[in-house]
């Protein structure tokens, strides 16, 4: 038969007997007696037994598995890794898991600490973020591994999670410089040429592995998200099916394939796809929030609720979650709520040191629950901000007008609704509020009664003024023709 990590069969049965919780925990306290090279053992076979129960989509299994290995051996990279790349915790549940490990066993003492420096950049980036920055400052300088390839992965995700694409793309491409084919980096590497709008980039890249890479998931995840960038969406479908297939737990592939159903509107199968992406990765809230959008966009506001409340517990310091959040609110007319969401979006992008242009759409949803809730000047206020960070749609500058009509600015409103059908002639709203406003205005004028009669009676002056001047260089002219006609007939 068969026997545990522990050396222990049930004979009676045939059958391998467990080791209990329990068990586990007092082999753990007596670590320091065995022989470190049976430790070495016991936690490799816990990690191909969380490996085997990951093959049958055993998930929470295999991660008990994972922890256990590393709990025995803190040095079972294996485990961790495996742990962290299939999001099998919560972010919370990384640094608690993380604060549970006895780094001291590692000698020498120098070692111990470089070891859980190199955990805790693996770990999420949403939490406990000066914590990563104080583990990536030291292995950069007290360990001069400042260019190193998992150092520099780690700095980009971070920026990736706070939206600062372009710093986080120069990094991606500093490590791909070194090595063309690290696999490791180049989904994320992928993901920002998506957001960057680097299709060129995209299409040498996916030639790149397709020609050398053929049985890598990656390669076809690369040929999928340039499809999906150049909006060819059935072929993109099809190249992130055949990189789930090859690698039924590759996340990047299960998210892509869900996006392709979503940009056509297919919410059922998107909504599907999603289900799986996050039935396979239980630690991530991405796919709780991707199916919360999805039935938003279905009008289940419920069921939308329910799914995003899911993504919170996981992660609550999204500002994407936050503002999806805020948009449940403001669909059922709690604008208080949403307003609250949406500042709070806006105060961790602040936080995180998020590119304005990159929370445009956050303060223009503030800036409607604001007019909803009745608070005129802060909603004039956002728009204002949302429009000067790049957002030039016609329902914005309608937006702003109507605000501006309720607020009786009826001049600044006509501008505004001006600028509105400048973006788009057809627009029904604008048209029809301009024409409430230019109602508005026939009995108002522009400056004022007192301004405008004090402007009316300087214009006035003046042109009397030219007027006068123009008859007193006319007599000029026509006094100086006569004197030239006297001097001709006095030649003659």
């Amino acid at each position: 038969h068969m026997s545990n990590g522990n050396g222990v069969s049930n004979k009676k049965s045939g059958k391998a007997k467990l080791p209990t919780k329990l068990e586990r925990v007092d082999r753990s306290e007596e670590r320091d007696s065995e022989d470190p090279s049976i430790l070495k053992y016991e936690a490799a076979m816990c990690h191909l037994r969380g490996l085997c129960f990951a093959k049958q989509n055993a998930f929470d299994r295999a991660k008990e598995c994972y922890r256990d290995a590393v709990r025995i051996d803190v040095q079972c990279f294996e485990a961790f890794d495996q742990l962290m790349k299939n999001s099998l915790m919560s972010p919370g549940e990384e640094w608690d898991f993380l604060d549970t490990l006895s780094f001291d066993t590692v000698h020498p003492p120098e070692a111990a600490a470089f070891v859980k420096n190199l955990y805790t950049t693996r770990l999420s980036k949403y939490t406990r973020q000066a914590d990563f920055a104080t583990a990536l400052d030291t292995l950069s300088t007290h360990y001069n591994l400042a260019q190193n390839s998992d150092v520099l992965l780690a700095k980009a995700w971070i920026l990736y999670t706070t939206a600062r694409f372009p710093p986080a793309l120069t990094l991606t491409s500093q490590i791909l410089a070194k090595d063309p084919y690290n696999f490791a980096t180049l989904p994320l590497h992928l993901a920002l040429l998506h957001h960057q709008h680097h299709t060129t980039a995209l299409f040498a890249l996916s030639h790149d592995l397709a020609d050398t890479h053929t049985l890598e998931p990656t390669t076809w995840l690369a040929v999928g998200t340039y499809y999906l960038s150049t909006s060819r969406i059935p072929e993109a479908r099809a190249y992130f099916s055949k990189a789930s297939l090859m690698d039924p737990h590759f996340g990047p592939a299960w998210i892509g394939f869900a996006h392709t159903f979503a940009a056509e509107g297919e919410s059922d199968q998107a909504i599907a796809a999603y289900s799986t992406a996050a039935r396979l990765f239980q630690g991530t809230h991405l796919p709780q929030m991707f199916l919360g959008m999805q039935e938003i966009a279905l009008g289940n506001l419920g069921l939308g609720r329910e799914y995003l409340s899911a993504a919170y517990v996981l992660c609550d310091r999204d500002p994407a979650l936050l503002n999806e959040l805020g948009v449940v609110a403001y669909l059922e007319n709690d604008f208080e709520s949403a307003a609250r969401q949406f500042q709070f979006s806006l105060d961790l992008s602040t936080e995180n040191e998020t590119p304005p242009s990159q929370t445009a759409d956050t303060r223009l949803n503030l800036a409607h629950a604001h007019r909803r809730a009745g608070r005129l000047e802060e909603a004039l206020e956002e728009y204002s901000e949302a429009i000067r960070l790049g957002v030039r749609e016609a329902g914005v500058f309608a937006a702003k007008g109507l605000v501006l009509f309720e607020s009786g600015m009826l001049f600044e409103a006509a501008v505004a609704l001006h600028e509105a059908l400048a973006v788009s002639p057809q627009d029904p709203f604008a048209g029809e509020l301009l024409g409430k406003v230019l109602a508005g205005m026939e009995d108002d004028t522009v400056l004022g009664r007192e301004d405008e009669r004090a402007l009316d009676e300087g214009l006035l002056g003046r042109a009397d003024e030219a007027r006068a001047r123009t008859r007193a260089k006319g007599k000029a002219r026509s006094a100086r023709a006569g004197e030239r006609m006297d001097l001709d007939g006095a030649g003659d």
